[in-house]
C-alpha cells in the first residue's frame, strides 16, 4: 500500500471550507485525476458512484461516506484502485486545517506500478489542496 499525506491551512471557518470540499459531484474542478463522477445510488450519508481517473481513463467503484463537516470518506471498491482517500477538516483558532490521506495500492498485474503512481497522486493531492485553498479564500 502506498499511504500519502497533504495537509493546507485555510484562513476560512470549518463552515466555509465544509461547503466547498463536501460538494463531491464537483471533485473533478480540483482533482484533476478525477475526470468524472457518476453517481449510482444514495443511502443517507453513504454514495456509491464510479469515477473515471485520468490514469488511462478507468473506472472505478467507491462508496463515499460522508459525515458532515469533519470528514468523506471515500473507499474504493471495484476497479484499478483499491483502498481509500480520507478528506478531513480540523477547526483551528485561526481557520481549518484540511488534510487528504490515502492508503492505496494498484489492483492485480498493476500492483506493480504502485510506488511509480504514489508521487503523482501526492502532486495531484497538493495541487487540489491549494486549488481549494485558493477557491475558498478569494
Amino acid at each position: 500500500m502506498a499511504t500519502i499525506e497533504v495537509k493546507v491551512q485555510i484562513n476560512a471557518p470549518i463552515d466555509k471550507v465544509w461547503d466547498v470540499v463536501s460538494d463531491i459531484d464537483n471533485e473533478p474542478k480540483f482533482w484533476k485525476g478525477t475526470k468524472e463522477v457518476k453517481n449510482i445510488s444514495k443511502n443517507g450519508n453513504i454514495i456509491n458512484r464510479e469515477i473515471t481517473i485520468a490514469f488511462r481513463d478507468q473506472k472505478c467503484m467507491q462508496e463515499v461516506t460522508i459525515e458532515p463537516k469533519k470528514r468523506i470518506h471515500a473507499k474504493f471498491t471495484k476497479g484499478i484502485l483499491n483502498g481509500e482517500k480520507i478528506v478531513s477538516l480540523i477547526p483551528e483558532e485561526n481557520g481549518t486545517v484540511l488534510q487528504t490521506v490515502w492508503d492505496i495500492k494498484m489492483t492485480g498485474m498493476m500492483g506493480m506500478f504502485t510506488g511509480m503512481i504514489k508521487k503523482h497522486i501526492k502532486s495531484g493531492t497538493e495541487q487540489a489542496m491549494q486549488s481549494i485553498k485558493k477557491e475558498i479564500e478569494m
